[in-house]
């Protein structure tokens, strides 16, 4: 059976922390893609009080192999104190497209 895709959720506070992180996960082969979705809002609940605040959403296409790798470093790398980081896995997807991600994210090709 092929290693399952992901599809990760994370927020970012700013354009630079969100292109960094992007950047640093295709780069490290974590991620095969990247979707950077700036000017959303989150309205959430942090220590006792509702907050509304401006945020990039980033779209990370992954493996199930590669989650652990990316999760660390996604973590050693985001401003937050408790990044917001879901993996949802993808059920139903064009197969070619599929296999690319588990390529861009398996082993780089060794020179010869």
């Amino acid at each position: 059976m092929s290693d399952p895709v992901l599809l990760c959720y994370c927020t970012c506070p700013d354009d630079d922390s969100a292109r960094r992180i992007a950047e640093a996960l295709v780069s490290e082969r974590l991620a095969a893609c990247v979707n950077q979705l700036p000017g959303i809002a989150s309205t959430y609940r942090w220590q006792g009080r509702v907050t509304t605040d401006a945020e990039h959403l980033l779209l990370i296409k992954t493996t199930a192999a590669r989650f652990e790798a990316l999760r660390v470093r996604l973590l050693a790398l985001h401003p937050y104190e408790l990044p917001e980081l879901i993996a949802v896995p993808v059920e139903r997807a064009h197969a070619p497209y599929l296999a690319w991600v588990r390529e861009a994210t398996g082993e780089a090709p060794q020179d010869c």
